[in-house]
């Protein structure tokens, strides 16, 4: 059961951040953070592009729109049956109600930028964490009744999901750092 426990709370983080518009930009970690990134030698000079690239483009949804794509598109990946959609239905509101509460944490904490100490900024990004841990909270029991009721092959492919998830995650985070 432990080895599950770590794969819902990888995939759950996704999850909880998915409607939060996913990775938080510079301004938006904490200033001690900002100060090792500014403060870290620099790369050696690379040839400019011929063009600039341009910036990845978003998807004009709303931040409910792309937790429901998601919900949509982890129900069809776990399988999810008739028989089982009670369970679903209930972790598929909890994941709604955790992206709410993560997006207006970051929104508070955005509306904030620029205005608050060193002190406040970490406190903001603790509270940013605490939701966090709060959703996963809220999570985990309602997931653990869904994966009672899967058969094996679900439990399997549940297992699957969510440990794909967290590896993309950990990945992309690697990536950026």
């Amino acid at each position: 059961m432990p080895k599950l426990l770590h794969r819902l709370a990888a995939g759950a983080a996704a999850l909880a951040l998915l409607g939060a518009a996913g990775v938080a930009s510079a301004a938006d970690q904490p200033a001690q953070f900002r100060m090792a990134q500014a403060t870290a030698p620099a790369p050696a000079p690379t040839p400019a592009p011929a063009k600039p690239a341009a910036p990845p483009k978003r998807s004009h949804g709303t931040w409910q729109s792309h937790v429901e794509t998601h919900i949509a598109n982890l129900r069809e990946q776990l399988k999810i049956t008739d028989a089982q959609a009670p369970q679903w239905d209930a972790f598929a509101q909890v994941m709604r109600d955790n992206a709410a509460a993560m997006h207006n944490a970051i929104e508070q904490r955005r509306a904030k930028r620029g205005k608050e100490s060193a002190v406040e900024d970490l406190q903001s990004y603790r509270q940013i964490a605490q939701t966090h841990v709060d959703a996963l909270d809220k999570l985990i029991p309602v997931f653990q009744a869904l994966y009672a009721t899967m058969s094996p092959e679900q439990q399997k492919n549940a297992d699957a999901v969510f440990g794909h998830a967290g590896q993309h995650r950990h990945h992309r985070m690697h990536q950026q750092g």
